[in-house]
C-alpha cells in the first residue's frame, strides 16, 4: 500500500522558518514528478513547489525565491525548505506526484505563521 506521510509543520513567527519532510512508502518515486500542495480554509487546494526525476524544480509565484523543494531517492523522500514565512503561508500542505492521484492523499501537516 503506497503512503506518502507529511511531516515537519509547526506555529511559526513571520519571517521564520520551517522544513516538511514527505517520506514515501509502498512504492519508489524517483521517476516520478513530486510536488507540495497547500490548502489554506477556505481556499482550494493549489500547488506550491513541483520537482520532477531529473531535479528539474518550478514554484509558484507566491513562494518563489523563499521555498527550495529537493528530494532524496535514496530514502524516497521528498522536502520543502520554507524561508521568509509570511502568514499568508497559513495552510495545510501536502504531498503528492504530479499530477496528483487521488489515492496517494495523506494527512497533510499544519503550517502556522503567525504576525
Amino acid at each position: 500500500q503506497v503512503q506518502l506521510v507529511e511531516s515537519g509543520g509547526g506555529l511559526v513567527q513571520a519571517g521564520g522558518s520551517l522544513r516538511l519532510s514527505c517520506a514515501a512508502s509502498g512504492r519508489t518515486f524517483r521517476n516520478y514528478a513530486m510536488a507540495w500542495f497547500r490548502q489554506a480554509p477556505g481556499k482550494e487546494r493549489a500547488i506550491v513547489a513541483r520537482i520532477n526525476w531529473s531535479g528539474d524544480t518550478t514554484y509558484a509565484d507566491s513562494v518563489k525565491g523563499r521555498f527550495t523543494i529537493s528530494r532524496d531517492g535514496a530514502k524516497n523522500t521528498v522536502y520543502l525548505q520554507m524561508n521568509s514565512l509570511k502568514p499568508g503561508d497559513t495552510a495545510v500542505y501536502y504531498c503528492n506526484v504530479d499530477p496528483p492521484m487521488n489515492d496517494y492523499w495523506g494527512q497533510g501537516t499544519q503550517v502556522t505563521v503567525s504576525s
